[in-house]
């Protein structure tokens, strides 16, 4: 058996998981639905304890997000000696972006507390994404701005590479490539330089580099480490549609609670990192969808199990999904769901590398595969089963004059620990108001109770957005139908 043709199975293997648990649950209504009545009920209460531990680790990450605004990490930095040696490569990848998005990147980058001498910018467009507009917008930028950084670098990224998928992880490491030609030259060593691959709406927190900076220094191995901030998206939150606003928060408070357990992190979205350790794993991989969470994979592998993700209680702004209408949003927001769940593409390269690899103790290969291999399952099965299949063995059970006593039972069961969940999406609410960017002055006071009356959309939005776009990612890649990067359009209205 090759290597390949194990390879393929082992693509194929997350989706067949979840087609089989949903044809195993529609046949287990007719023909055993005593037996899907106990799986729901266990099935639920698993989903209680999640929801506990969700809403635990989100206290404790909001604490911690609280007492680090406090800090003056600047203060701190400078009071390490050699601090002023230490330099932030930061990488722009750039599709079709418009002028407000430069602006409102760059206006925040320029808010940061730590010295901007210390920041190399490489803003990288794509040949195939108008380049002359890019020019055009990264000119502007750099005329206006470039003087207050160590160096400014503009580049446009070839298309059509030998081996790349059009998407962030190509361009980031074309970017990188360009910067770290410049560091050379410069003659700043590559442990002295911490790199951040941002997605181009991020706007940084005025601390973030400050934090990163001291966190980085206070490390045992900083290189050994990745650095994870909280990711915040709602840049443009006022503006998006209610379903939007929803996803984005749900997204938000679940990467804030993941936060809080580092031994299970991996890096997502825009993160940071040590330039030594990204060139030794040979940058982020040119030919994936999700680039930015297996480069801690790659980082992870190389190091032997020697590498892990170290928490940021700053944030980073990121976008909430806007399309120039209605339905263009729903598009965007189902394709940026989908690519997120793409990540299932890391399944098989974990299984195929952790096996090879002798070096990384087992319970690291097995805590991680484990906590990726589940975290999958539930994405594309939780809500289906929860709230559409959990229905049917008491239609059919009804129809079939089903008698057993837990059978009659069970709704008030359900119905019990549903409402128990529902504690989460109340607090959901209410950190959902604390996270709230200022309101632009167009938008009334009516619009703080849409924010609150908005999550009686989350049923809705966990299949639409959750179950759905995941079911579909596991398909194309059980199907060898690959998924290509689709980029998700950023639009504002104020």
């Amino acid at each position: 058996m090759t290597y390949s043709f194990k390879y393929r199975i082992l693509e194929i293997l997350p989706g067949v998981s979840l087609w089989l648990t949903f044809i195993l649950a529609f046949f287990l209504s007719f023909y055993k639905p005593l037996w899907l009545v106990y799986f729901i009920i266990l099935f639920d209460l698993y989903w209680l304890l999640r929801i506990t531990y969700f809403v635990t680790y989100l206290f404790i990450s909001f604490k911690k997000h609280k007492e680090a605004l406090t800090i003056d990490w600047f203060k701190k930095v400078k009071a390490i000696k050699d601090w002023e040696n230490y330099y932030h490569l930061i990488i722009f990848p750039v599709y079709k972006e418009g002028r407000e998005v430069f602006n409102t990147t760059f206006g925040a980058l320029l808010k940061s507390t730590y010295p901007l001498d210390k920041f190399i910018i490489v803003i990288s467009g794509e040949e195939r994404g108008n380049p002359k507009e890019f020019e055009e917008n990264a000119l502007f930028i750099q005329k206006k701005y470039g003087h207050l950084f160590k160096k400014f670098i503009i580049t446009i990224h070839p298309d059509n590479l030998p081996g790349e998928l059009k998407g962030k992880g190509a361009n980031g490491t074309w970017a990188a490539k360009k910067g770290v030609l410049e560091i050379d030259q410069l003659g700043i060593a590559h442990d002295r330089v911490m790199v951040s691959n941002f997605d181009f709406d991020t706007c940084i927190h005025p601390q973030y580099f400050s934090y990163l900076t001291y966190q980085y220094l206070t490390q045992t191995d900083p290189t050994r480490c990745s650095y994870q901030p909280l990711a915040f998206y709602n840049n443009n939150m006022w503006d998006a549609p209610a379903f939007a606003r929803v996803v984005a928060n749900s997204t938000t408070f679940w990467l804030m609670a993941e936060l809080a357990r580092p031994e299970r992190l991996f890096t997502f979205s825009s993160h940071s990192m040590s330039l030594k350790a990204l060139i030794e794993v040979g940058y982020w991989e040119t030919n994936i969808v999700t680039e930015d969470s297996r480069i801690f994979l790659q980082c992870f592998d190389h190091y032997n199990g020697d590498y892990r993700v170290v928490p940021m209680y700053i944030p980073v702004y990121m976008d909430t999904v806007l399309g120039e209408n209605i339905w263009g949003t729903i598009k965007n927001q189902y394709k940026q769901m989908r690519r997120w769940a793409y990540s299932a593409e890391h399944f098989p390269w974990m299984v195929s590398h952790f096996s090879k690899n002798k070096k990384i103790p087992w319970k690291k290969k097995f805590k991680y595969l484990f906590n990726q291999t589940e975290g999958q399952y539930s994405w594309g099965t939780a809500p289906i089963l929860i709230l559409i299949a959990g229905r049917l063995p008491f239609l059919v059970g009804a129809y079939q004059k089903e008698t057993a006593a837990i059978f009659q039972n069970t709704p008030v069961i359900l119905e019990t620990l549903m409402s128990l969940a529902m504690i989460g999406v109340f607090i959901s609410a209410i950190f959902n108001i604390l996270f709230l960017p200022p309101k632009p002055p167009q938008y009334g006071w009516h619009r703080y109770p849409a924010m609150l009356l908005q999550w009686f959309l989350l049923p809705i939005t966990m299949i639409a957005f959750g179950s759905w776009p995941c079911i579909d990612a596991q398909t194309r890649l059980m199907l060898g139908k690959y998924l290509g990067f689709d980029v998700t359009q950023k639009h504002r209205l104020s």
